[in-house]
């Protein structure tokens, strides 16, 4: 069997140039819908042209094949969350959970805060559960739910939200992300978070002093009338207590316990249902369409049924039925499908050493400090596009940009800083990145839509990029951070 031969940069670029020349003609074609399929398909193509050039390298067509399986396989605990979630979201409406939630946020968020308290909220949500999917999950659809209420914009909402949600996250000594990018490049989690502080502290406060200057210069599009009638129609139509918020509760305290993502959020599913037999039965019962089978498997079925096909709001307003009616593992299955063709993509690139040529290449140029960070920055957003994951983007470039940071003398802690700054927090801004995806389905907002508002994530790049050219707080292997700050002021 012959050696394949290594790609050059013209081979790595003519699968990523046709992706983008097709992802341009597909929204061109079909704007907000290309999500829906279209977008699906330029990924299959695009992989497939990535496929035709490594078989011309001389790669077998069935170790391709291994590869895109296994690729995927990176990704089966990210669907198998994204279906948990969609019955999550099913369950907790009928259980009065998100209604509440909805009930209560119309009660105490203004409009002119409503931004600021969403990003503040998430953020420490998410700081104590270290996992932004869960808070977006959770929280994040009820916030939603306010902001539509409330007459707000909801992509600045979903903005705000994922601000919030990845700032604690980031920051969180409980998160995956935060525990892998360390690891990747050889410092320790805290020696991480503390160095993190410099870039993560400046960007969210941006971020909040921006969601504050949008929230101050708002007013809520609905008068006074529609708002009364949005609360009092959820008032009649669901049992609201504090009761019903009990999964979520259970929901946060079981992720602060460190207990997986995908049993946490299938137990919220499930707790959902089962409290909603309780304080919903008619809602239950609604759903299974018949009392024939007797009250108790009639509730079984209804609940069955949200899980599998989503709540349906029969409430007769349309404003509330068409906010209510949501969820389902069924409604993940579009989204499923968009993260599939994308792995596949990115498993091929990476499998023939395209992806890998592409990063080399950049590093050539990479001459100065500066000009290093801004490479990993690059490198980062660059394999969020293509491979569509951040756990790559944080793999691949603290093992390809290890060597030539110890090479110019620079502590390890700057590396993880910079792949955290740029792959963990500009992945849910690409829709079709598993991040983008599962954010754009959860929250009910296109990914391109709540794209300008996601300030956090926006800016801490830029900032890091910021700190590499100039040198702040780019710490020298042995040199103590604050004399670093110091000789960078100086400088």
């Amino acid at each position: 069997m012959t050696t394949p031969r290594t790609p050059s940069v013209g081979h790595a670029l003519i699968p990523v140039l046709s992706l983008v020349f097709m992802l341009y003609w597909s929204v061109q074609l079909f704007s907000d819908s290309s999500s829906s399929g279209p977008n699906q398909i330029v990924l299959t193509l695009a992989a497939a042209i990535a496929a035709i050039v490594g078989i011309r390298l001389g790669h077998r067509w069935i170790d391709l094949q291994k590869a895109i399986v296994a690729g995927i396989g990176t990704a089966m605990g990210a669907i198998l969350i994204l279906l948990s979630v969609g019955g999550l979201i099913g369950t907790w409406l009928m259980a009065g959970t998100v209604p509440s939630l909805i009930y209560y946020g119309l009660e105490l968020l203004s409009p002119q805060w409503f931004f600021v308290a969403t990003c503040l909220i998430c953020a420490i949500a998410a700081l104590a559960t270290g996992s932004s999917w869960t808070v977006a999950g959770t929280l994040g659809v009820a916030l939603i739910g306010v902001s539509m209420g409330l007459g707000l914009n909801p992509a600045i909402a979903a903005g705000a939200i994922i601000s919030g949600a990845y700032f604690g996250d980031k920051m969180s000594p409980l998160s995956d992300t935060t525990n892998l990018a360390p690891a990747v490049v050889h410092t320790d989690i805290f020696t991480h978070i503390r160095h993190m502080a410099w870039t993560t502290g400046p960007s969210f406060t941006i971020a909040l002093i921006l969601f504050a200057g949008i929230g101050l210069g708002t007013e809520a599009a609905g008068d006074a009338s529609s708002l009364e009638l949005l609360r009092a129609t959820l008032d009649e139509s669901f049992n609201i207590t504090a009761i019903a918020l009990l999964p979520l509760v259970v929901v946060l305290y079981m992720a602060y316990k460190k207990i997986p993502p995908l049993p946490t959020i299938l137990f919220g599913a499930l707790f959902g249902a089962v409290l909603a037999m309780f304080l919903q039965p008619e809602a239950v019962l609604s759903m299974a369409g018949t009392t024939d089978l007797g009250t108790t498997l009639a509730m079984i079925k209804g609940a069955w049924l949200v899980l599998a096909d989503g709540y349906v709001s029969m409430t007769g307003v349309a404003a509330v039925d068409d906010l209510l009616t949501r969820g389902g593992m069924s409604s993940m299955l579009v989204t499923i499908w968009l993260v599939l063709s994308a792995l596949s993509f990115g498993a091929v690139l990476e499998h023939t050493g395209m992806l890998n040529r592409l990063i080399e290449s950049a590093l050539r140029r990479a001459k100065s400090v500066g000009s290093l960070v801004t490479t990993v920055i690059f490198s980062c957003i660059g394999i969020n596009v293509v491979a569509a994951d951040q756990y790559i983007a944080i793999v691949l470039p603290g093992k390809m940009y290890r060597a030539e940071f110890e090479k110019r003398g620079l502590d390890p802690k700057n590396l993880s800083r910079v792949i955290e700054d740029s792959g963990t927090l500009t992945s849910p801004l690409v829709p079709w990145n598993t991040c983008g995806a599962y954010m754009a389905a959860t929250l009910g907002v296109a990914t391109l839509a709540y794209l300008p508002f996601a300030f956090f994530n926006l800016i801490n790049p830029l900032v890091s990029m910021f700190y590499g050219i100039t040198g702040f707080t780019m710490v020298k292997i042995g040199e103590d951070e604050d004399a670093a700050d110091v000789t960078a002021t100086m400088a």
